[in-house]
């Protein structure tokens, strides 16, 4: 699967793009149950953040913060925790989160897709023992996840957003519909969509910061800019850094 996803970098001219007036954004991509890379990466933004000018910083995370990885449980309540004591941090639901709360709903289907795409992980994160995890079949395991994920957790992955712009940027998991406005497009393919907005090479309305598609480098291209570096199997979890017309990169 992984060699599947990925897709080779290519670097783009200066950006002429710039987010909104005095605002510092930084992006991070799919963390995928990585809690350790989640808590460096997050000292790198505190000091990178620290080294500069002041200005209204906004953490933004593009969603897929479970599965895979070994500690997804640990990512939510360590995000969720952040959300409370800092301001403008935003979270975008990726199709990872999509899929967890319809099986955390007793959707079978759901459940099944799930425990295929890393799911399994996300279950023993959450203190179900891979003997349990084995005995049980479909109905007794969403029973037995939906007693072990804490409400504020379920709660928390609800409230996540669809789309956040921010002056010539716009933020989303997967990617656009390149043939719709930003506010036609779908959230199933703003949380899915791949080869026809990956391989889109016309304008689109803003700049397009998504995770989503796992590549071995920041992915900049002249209409969007790629930041899933695959940190469950690569160990390097990637956050973008955007401020007036410049971007940065820090990774783990």
């Amino acid at each position: 699967m992984l060699k599947k996803l990925l897709r080779s970098s290519r670097v783009a001219a200066t950006p002429t793009f710039a987010p909104a007036t005095g605002t510092r954004i930084y992006a991070v991509g799919d963390i995928h149950g990585c809690r350790d890379e989640l808590e460096r990466l997050l000292a790198m933004i505190d000091a990178d953040d620290a080294r500069r000018a002041p200005a209204e910083t906004t953490l933004i995370f593009l969603g897929d913060l479970v599965d895979r990885g070994p500690d997804s449980a640990g990512v939510v309540e360590r995000l969720l925790t952040l959300s409370q004591q800092r301001p403008r941090v935003r979270f975008l639901k990726g199709n990872h989160e999509e899929l967890f709360l319809h099986a955390l709903d007793g959707a079978k289907d759901a459940l099944r897709m799930f425990c295929r795409v890393g799911g399994k992980e996300t279950v023993l994160s959450y203190g179900i023992d891979r003997a349990d995890y084995d005995s049980l079949d479909y109905p007794q395991l969403a029973e037995r996840l939906a007693a072990l994920v804490p409400p504020a957790h379920r709660s928390f992955l609800e409230g996540f957003e669809d789309m956040i712009v921010s002056g010539d940027y716009a933020f989303v998991h997967a990617g656009v519909r390149p043939e719709l406005p930003l506010d036609e497009q779908k959230p199933s393919d703003l949380r899915w969509i791949r080869d026809s907005f990956l391989g889109y090479r016309g304008a689109l309305p803003k700049m397009i910061v998504h995770g989503h598609t796992i590549t071995p480098e920041v992915d900049r291209r002249a209409n969007r800019i790629g930041v899933d570096t695959g940190a469950y199997a690569s160990g390097k979890l990637t956050a973008l850094g955007i401020e007036d017309r410049e971007t940065w990169i820090l990774n783990t």
